[in-house]
């Protein structure tokens, strides 16, 4: 069965679905069947890193969560997408699936007025895993915490929490730690991102793993590099030799124990 990442903040901004699309890269770089599912329903985003738009989008997970279809048929193999990407058909060894949700305005606002059954999400996550012989399984939640957010903190084998150094995100961060203990989260990480390069980042790693009794898996600068990409693109594929890339390659090996060339 695939190992379960859920990557969450407690606000958005934090850059956490590019982050998992660069760990998601990485590990099939490396011969992983990885999936994503994008739970954040009311204001998905993460297929945009992929090149996705409305109009080639077929199903997504709204279809499932409402019986459209099968969980495996809103899956989007995004392999090729990453070969074209980096240039190079022999560097991934892989594959890569997206689940997205859907983008259309009356689905969103379905979802608002309506809700959905997160027990059927959940028995989606374990056929997806089963259907598609998946490695990982990378989570990609909604900001704050709701019945969805609980049930994917809930059967995690890893949660990784997304903060910046900001104090609403460091109130937001406590409230979800002592969610996660009081669920039996079996690997707990922080990633602090956008911290601005003049700071010492050996002091603020030491300030934060004392606040939530947390290992720190890694520490992300503010870059202008990323910012410049938009989320037009997966960073590590764009930019192979950057600072950026080596601190994710580390942050992936932390959390997963996958080793990144």
């Amino acid at each position: 069965m695939a190992q379960i990442i859920v990557v969450h903040s407690f606000r958005g901004g934090t850059g956490k679905s590019n982050l998992i699309a660069n760990i998601a890269t990485l590990m099939t770089l490396q011969g992983q069947r990885v999936g994503i599912i994008d739970t954040d329903i009311q204001s998905p985003g993460i297929h945009i890193i992929f090149g996705f738009k409305e109009d080639n989008i077929q199903l997504t997970l709204n279809d499932y969560l409402w019986g459209r279809c099968d969980i495996q048929d809103s899956a989007h193999d995004v392999t090729d997408a990453l070969i074209a990407e980096s240039g190079n058909i022999g560097k991934v060894k892989g594959r890569l699936y997206l689940i997205p949700s859907s983008i259309k305005a009356p689905e969103i606002a379905r979802v608002l007025r309506e809700g959905y059954d997160v027990v059927r999400l959940n028995d989606g996550f374990q056929e997806l895993s089963r259907s598609l012989k998946l490695d990982y399984l990378l989570i990609d939640t909604h900001p704050g915490l709701n019945e969805e957010t609980l049930l994917s903190i809930g059967i995690s084998n890893v949660l990784l929490i997304m903060l910046r150094p900001d104090s609403q995100d460091f109130q937001g961060t406590a409230v979800t730690v002592d969610v996660a203990h009081k669920l039996k989260t079996e690997k707990m990480f922080l990633v602090i991102n956008k911290v601005l390069p003049g700071l010492n980042f050996a002091d603020l790693q030491q300030q934060i793993e004392k606040i939530y009794n947390v290992s720190v898996a890694g520490i992300l600068p503010l870059s202008e590099d990323m910012v410049q990409l938009g989320s037009k693109g997966v960073f590590c594929l764009r930019y192979p030799a950057h600072p950026i890339t080596q601190l994710i390659k580390q942050i992936t090996e932390e959390i997963a124990g996958v080793a990144v060339s």
